[in-house]
């Protein structure tokens, strides 16, 4: 028998058409169509440059002259409260349910000024580090 002819059953593989190119996908990593833009002033934070640091120092100076105002006014006012009573005596002989007068403002008038001045720092706080993130964003 010849190697050419072949016989029934000495082809087990069907007939496939010859290979051909795979079809080329593209890969997107990112969408071309999005503005692609590179924002120096955060590469400048990232990379801690001397510019990026001024930023950031300028940002933490803000803040902490506001929270130096605001202890200021804290110490401020608590300090003012007995030196009221202390200039002005007849203050102190005003009674309310049976507690005097300086015993009721100054056991109870520090706290919810506390609370609204640390809610208002909270606040201009907030403020400086969304106004800080729109600069930086810019």
């Amino acid at each position: 028998m010849s190697k050419h002819a072949a016989g029934p059953g000495q082809h087990d593989k069907p007939y496939r058409d010859p290979p051909t190119k795979p079809r080329r996908k593209r890969v997107v990593l990112a969408d071309s169509r999005a503005p692609v833009t590179v924002l120096r002033t955060v590469v400048e934070l990232e990379e801690q440059t001397s510019y990026g640091e001024e930023l950031v120092s300028q940002f933490v100076r803000h803040q902490f002259r506001w929270s130096i105002g605001l202890w200021a006014f804290t110490v401020g006012v608590l300090a003012l409260v007995p030196a009221v009573f202390f200039l002005v005596p007849h203050l102190s002989e005003i009674n309310f349910a049976g507690v005097r007068l300086p015993w009721l403002v100054i056991g109870v008038l520090p706290f919810p000024l506390l609370f609204g001045i640390g809610y208002w720092y909270n606040r201009v706080a907030e403020r400086q580090e969304q106004a800080f993130v729109a600069m930086v964003e810019k």
